[in-house]
């Protein structure tokens, strides 16, 4: 545990690519193979739940440190985070006790909290406080909580460690795909020559930056094909040994949610892998993300929901066939492979994507103006000649998103932020108006500059009206102009309507707050785009 605390500080520490690595690199030579099965795991992003009630928490650090609760309550409503709030108030006793190494640390320490009762649990986090100092107490909290995280890419951890396996990046990350669990075997066999691995994992997703401002910096439109941007859930179907199984982008299996998706994927010929998107998908055309949604990390799926919201999977990518790799082919060898798969075995649930004409970029353009009316986000580009790559390489994929839609809000409630913004006020909740009333819409935490924010801070605090625990409400005056991606309905929320990926786009101080959008323009947007 204290040698991954080191690494995590290392990590913390830096923002340079080389230095990471480095840390990363000689933390995986050094530790034993399920410490570094656990550290892999946990830096890839693949965090546990919650183990223990935050609530409790709060309650056991008043009691260590002597402090009232409504003291700690306000000591986190200062700091902004519940875990380094925890590790600066529990006092400094001397060390108790030896710590374990990682695994055995989280074993006994993190997993083994959840099937314990409150008492036991009390007694075990006090023991585990009394035996770190403050800094390993707060990495403690984090993954108690189910909060660890820390500023290194998932593909950064796979170039360490295909260092230290002495393999390419792309094999690495295509043994770290799928389903393995953080044991010295599966280390072992990660860092084996021939690693054998879970016959049905699936291959690292090839992902797309986005187009640069400049298109003819990626060369001739011909150069490219072009398909439908689609807003699903990417996923790769993968039969393979008798079985069939959908993986999700994150690593997530979701046969639960779509089980006639996988009953189809199950009568494809065995060695075969697809890649392409999930949707809701109804009358020739999706239905939108947000009835997706109703599927989505569902263990099982009754008869009624499947009826409300049939699905579909769009193949875009033919990735292995009869067993064979095919990602080293160009991308229009897979495509013509696909074409010929999809109409031989001719299932109504599985789709192919359209390749969109256009031989010119003025051609491209014209059909991307197109997308809202067909319920895509835009479109993709793919050069003609490039194998299929793994994470995110730069040049052969592209993604031209539709411009977002834009409303002017008003600022009614702030809250401080986390980290290092845990002591301004940074997450904004905006409204429009509806019958002459302010009605919120969305939360937004991003796309203003530091010395924006700070200005923002300075208003919150001269013009603090009320307060419900750590929400402040502010006098309407501040007007913003919000980017979002799409509008769906929505029963959770007072305005009935929730916006997809919110953030600032600029501050519109040329605006008063009797000039900010009304509800109906919101609906407005709302049927435009469903």
């Amino acid at each position: 545990m204290k040698r991954f605390h080191g690494l995590y500080r290392a990590l913390d520490a830096t923002s340079r690519t080389s230095r990471k690595e480095s840390a990363l690199v000689a933390y995986f030579k050094e530790a034993a193979g399920a410490d570094a099965a656990w550290a892999a795991h946990l830096l890839l992003g693949r965090r546990g739940r919650r183990a223990v009630n935050t609530r409790h928490l709060r309650s056991w650090v008043a009691e260590e440190s002597g402090l009232p609760l409504w003291l700690v309550e306000e000591s986190y409503d200062a700091v902004g985070d519940l875990a380094e709030t925890i590790a600066l108030l529990v006092p400094e006793r001397g060390s108790e006790g030896e710590v374990e190494g990682l695994a055995e640390f989280i074993e006994r320490r993190v997993l083994g909290l959840a099937g314990l009762e409150p008492e036991a649990q009390r007694a075990l986090v006090l023991q585990t406080w009394r035996a770190l100092d403050a800094g390993e107490r707060f990495l403690f909290h984090k993954l108690i909580s189910g909060g660890f995280r820390v500023g290194v890419a998932g593909g950064l951890v796979a170039r360490a460690l295909a260092k230290v396996a002495g393999v390419d990046r792309a094999t690495m990350m295509h043994r770290l795909a799928g389903r393995w669990e953080p044991t010295a075997e599966a280390w072992q066999t990660l860092m084996s020559e021939d690693d054998g691995g879970d016959p049905l994992r699936p291959y690292p997703f090839f992902l797309a930056h986005a187009v640069p401002p400049a298109l003819e910096d990626l060369g001739a439109a011909g150069d490219f094909q072009a398909e439908w941007k689609w807003d699903g859930i990417r996923a790769q179907a993968v039969r393979r040994g008798g079985e069939a199984v959908l993986w999700s982008r994150g690593g997530d299996l979701v046969n639960g949610g779509f089980p006639e998706i996988v009953a189809e994927i199950a009568t494809l010929p065995p060695g075969t892998v697809i890649d392409g998107e999930l949707l809701a998908w109804d009358a020739g055309r999706p239905m939108g993300f947000h009835q997706l949604q109703r599927r989505i990390q569902r263990k099982s799926v009754g008869k009624k929901l499947r009826e409300e919201v049939p699905v579909r999977l769009m193949a875009y990518d033919l990735l292995e066939e009869g067993g064979v790799d095919l990602r080293a082919l160009p991308t229009t060898e897979r495509r013509r492979r696909l074409e010929v798969l999809v109409r031989s075995v001719d299932l109504p649930r599985l789709g192919i994507a359209e390749v969109v004409d256009g031989a010119t970029w003025e051609a491209l353009a014209e059909a991307r103006g197109t997308s809202r009316g067909r319920g895509v986000e835009g479109l993709m580009l793919k050069r003609r000649d490039a194998p299929y790559g793994a994470g995110r390489p730069r040049g052969d994929w592209w993604k031209w998103k539709v411009d977002p839609f834009t409303l002017d809000v008003v600022l009614v409630y702030a809250q401080r932020g986390h980290g290092r913004r845990a002591s301004l006020y940074t997450d904004y909740t905006l409204a429009v108006w509806d019958q002459g009333e302010l009605v919120p819409v969305a939360k937004a935490y991003s796309g203003l500059t530091d010395k924006e924010i700070r200005r923002v801070d300075a208003f919150v605090r001269r013009h603090i009206v009320d307060r419900f625990g750590p929400v402040r409400v502010v006098e309407p005056e501040l007007v913003f102009e919000i980017a979002f991606e799409g509008i769906q309905p929505s029963a959770r929320h007072k305005a009935g309507l929730s916006l997809r990926f919110p953030r600032i786009s600029r501050w519109r101080e040329d605006k008063a707050a009797s000039d900010a959008d009304s509800i109906e323009a919101v609906r407005a947007l709302m049927e435009g785009a469903l």
